[in-house]
């Protein structure tokens, strides 16, 4: 494939993505979750949506795929890995976090559905 093949599918992925997480914000928002951050990148990862409900703090992954199953699949070991540095050094940075619940959420969107939110989805290491 050629450079500009690759830079347009890059580009194509990047709105996917966009999409899908606004998207997931949208469906967490409608079940009383309220924003706190979108797209934080920290120390070598990155942590798509950052919600807050009551005295639970979510930080979010989004995978957006063809179907649910492929985006459930999506969240390997590095990745989590990744979120958990971005996740740690964020409550570094916000101690009044400190005290509450922190979970590490997924939100899969898949073509043609409404996102899947699945709490704690994984483990967020270290913290």
């Amino acid at each position: 494939m050629s450079r500009s093949g690759r830079a347009a599918e890059r580009r194509a992925a990047y709105r996917r993505g966009h999409r899908a997480e606004w998207l997931a914000l949208a469906a967490l928002m409608l079940r009383g979750y309220r924003p706190l951050g979108r797209r934080v990148a920290l120390a070598g990862g990155e942590i798509d949506l950052i919600v807050r409900r009551g005295g639970t703090v979510a930080f979010v992954e989004v995978k957006a795929r063809a179907n649910l199953d492929e985006a459930r699949t999506a969240i390997g070991a590095v990745k989590r890995a990744r979120f958990s540095r971005a996740v740690r050094a964020w409550v570094a940075r916000h101690p009044w976090s400190a005290g509450l619940t922190l979970r590490a959420d997924a939100v899969f969107v898949g073509e043609g559905r409404w996102p899947e939110h699945c709490p704690a989805a994984f483990e967020i290491e270290r913290l």
